[in-house]
Parts: C-alpha cells; sequence; structure tokens
C-alpha cells in the first residue's frame, strides 16, 4: 500500500512541477507587484526573501509570494539566481547583494529545497547574517541526500552528505535555532528527511518534494513561523 501511495505522491509531484515550470516561463509575473502591501492588508509586516531551489526560478514560488503578500508582507526576490544552478555558496552572495542594495533587516527567508541551504549560508556570512531574523525551509536536504552519489552532474551531486559545504553547514549549531524546517512523511528526493537538530522540525502529512509549496498546511506552518519570529524580537 505504502508503494502505491508513494508511486502516487511521486507522479503528481512531477505534475506539480511540470505545470509550474511550463505556467512560470509562459505567463511571467512581475515580482514588484509584491512589494507594496495589498489594500486592507496588515502593515509593519518583516520583509520576507523567497529563494527557490535548484532548477527553479523565483516564478516557482508563487503560491506562497501570493500568499504572505496577502498577509501584509513585503516580499522580495533576487532575479539573478535565475533557475538557481549555481554553487550555494555563490547563490548566497547573490542574494547578500540584493539584501545590501536595498538595504534590508530583520528579514525572514523563507526558502525551497536547495533554497533552504542558501538561507543558512547567507545567515554565517558576517555582512548578510545581521540582515538575516530567520529560516523558514519547506523539503530542505540539511543533510544532504543519498541519490546525489548516482548524478553525474556537479550541481546535483553537490547535495551529496559528503559535501563539503553541507557538512559545514551541518556543524555550524549557532543559527538553528532560528530556522524552522517543515517536511513531509514522505519526499522521494530526500529519503533521509530535513531534520534539523536544535530548529524547529515540523513534520507534515504531506508527499511529494514540490507539491507542498502550495499545502495550505504547508503556507499556515509558514505563517506559525514567522509568528513566532515576531514574538521573539517583541
Amino acid at each position: 500500500m505504502n508503494l502505491i501511495k508513494h508511486g502516487r505522491a511521486w507522479l503528481l509531484d512531477y505534475a506539480y512541477v511540470g505545470f509550474w515550470q511550463v505556467h512560470g516561463f509562459i505567463f511571467r509575473a512581475d515580482p514588484g507587484q509584491y512589494l507594496s502591501p495589498e489594500a486592507g492588508a496588515p502593515v509593519g509586516k518583516a520583509p520576507v526573501l523567497l529563494i527557490p531551489g535548484i532548477y527553479e526560478t523565483w516564478q516557482f514560488m508563487r503560491p506562497i509570494a501570493k500568499h504572505l503578500h496577502g498577509a501584509g508582507h513585503p516580499v522580495h526576490v533576487v532575479q539573478k539566481l535565475g533557475y538557481n544552478r549555481g554553487t550555494v555558496e555563490a547563490m548566497a552572495q547573490l542574494a547578500a547583494g540584493y539584501l545590501e542594495e536595498h538595504d534590508l533587516s530583520d528579514v525572514v527567508i523563507v526558502a525551497h529545497s536547495k533554497g533552504g541551504l542558501i538561507g543558512k549560508f547567507l545567515m554565517t556570512m558576517s555582512s548578510a547574517g545581521p540582515r538575516v531574523n530567520r529560516l523558514v525551509a519547506v523539503n530542505t536536504p540539511f543533510s544532504g541526500s543519498v541519490y546525489a552519489n548516482f548524478f553525474i552532474l556537479p550541481s546535483i551531486r553537490a547535495f551529496s552528505p559528503h559535501n563539503l559545504t553541507l557538512r559545514n553547514l551541518r556543524a555550524d549549531l549557532e543559527s538553528n535555532g532560528r530556522i524552522t524546517s517543515i517536511y513531509g512523511r514522505f519526499d522521494p528526493h530526500i529519503p533521509g528527511g530535513s531534520f534539523v537538530e536544535g530548529a524547529r522540525n515540523v513534520q507534515l502529512e504531506t508527499m511529494g518534494h514540490f507539491r507542498p509549496i502550495a499545502d495550505a498546511r504547508v503556507l499556515q506552518e509558514i505563517d506559525r513561523a514567522i509568528s513566532a519570529g515576531e514574538r521573539d524580537a517583541a
């Protein structure tokens, strides 16, 4: 029965990512629309920086952008990341440049997959780290994925548990108290899960690696993580 459920989840996952990749390419939204609060939305909400996963543009995270913008958050994206194929360090440098260019502070990073690794790397940087309040990561391979060992592409092999950058990020426990890691019962890309020592770990009954992005349960937990950070800062 689990094989059938997992197989179905896998198929739906790839149908979802296929739809959003095509949709995001054909119907490209202007990220500027998410910078100013909607009429009637709460004001004074923390700025959010979205960081997508590998081979994803920010358009893939539009369900989250729309949700958080409706809640009153100014939502920022780093278009220079493109399809996020560079190293974690290189992509973090681009994101750091964006934070500095726009002089953002008390930022909440909301990330998917590889984006969570980039977000944690940002938190460890002397220049950008103080600008980041917390990280909310969805289905991020914080401990890598054993499947990465079977790939030839360097961009995928970088997710191996033996990768030096990932090992260094795992060893850095100082930032973990400001991380919320959200993940499901079954992720076909991260069989070991996304548990982070010392972080707030939230395991949901979601299935898949991509589809949970638009799951109401995930959006609710993102809201809770941001609210918890606001209470801690008060």
